[in-house]
């Protein structure tokens, strides 16, 4: 299928139509694909758009530099939340590969974006990258005064499977300086912790 049909059946109702599109484009793509793809993701078609997320995300590494750069300078806040669910989605398809480090940076710093839903996604990115990305978390937890990216980064930490994010949580369920909201944010992510360890212990 040519290019330009594919791109149109990216905004398909039917999710089979579109899955196959996505991976054809990944498959087939030249060296204009990924501007391509980025170039949709300040579209108002929700679902085009999406698509397009999930599709750079099957491409991988490759789109990773170019979503940096949106993620880091578009202006457009749609743009910077898509790309930081694009690099969440590359981290999903390839997680045995090692996620590129100008991406980790690259969401390290869009932590910092004034926008909820910029620093919300690179948070949640950063979960889904996981073990490389714990420091980064960790570093930010400390750091920051945002109360909700405080949570998120708790949420996160508790998907991760690093031991050291146990005593991080406990650190903050028990520290009465820290906000209400973290430290209950905290206790819970604690519980969910020790219920993902015991279904892996009783999986394997």
């Amino acid at each position: 299928m040519a290019a330009n049909a594919l791109f149109e059946q990216l905004k398909h109702p039917n999710p089979h139509l579109r899955n196959r599109a996505m991976v054809e484009i990944a498959e087939t793509r030249n060296e204009t694909t990924i501007a391509e793809l980025m170039a949709v993701l300040d579209e108002e078609d929700v679902v085009y758009r999406r698509a397009a997320v999930k599709t750079l995300g099957v491409i991988g590494v490759d789109a990773v530099p170019l979503l940096v750069d949106g993620l880091l300078n578009s202006p457009n806040v749609t743009v910077r939340g898509s790309c930081a669910k694009a690099l969440a989605q590359v981290a999903v398809n390839y997680p045995d590969e090692p996620f590129p480090e100008r991406g980790l940076q690259g969401l390290k710093i869009a932590i910092g974006d004034a926008n909820p839903v910029v620093h919300i996604a690179s948070v949640m990115a950063l979960g889904e990258i996981g073990v490389p990305a714990f420091d980064i978390l960790v570093h930010a937890l400390k750091t920051t005064d945002n109360i909700a990216v405080q949570v998120a980064i708790v949420n996160a930490l508790a998907s991760i499977d690093d031991a050291r994010g146990e005593d991080i949580l406990t650190q903050f369920a028990q520290d009465e300086a820290v906000d209400t909201y973290v430290r209950e944010s905290a206790t819970s992510s604690l519980a969910r912790l020790d219920l993902v360890r015991k279904y892996k212990r009783s999986d394997g």
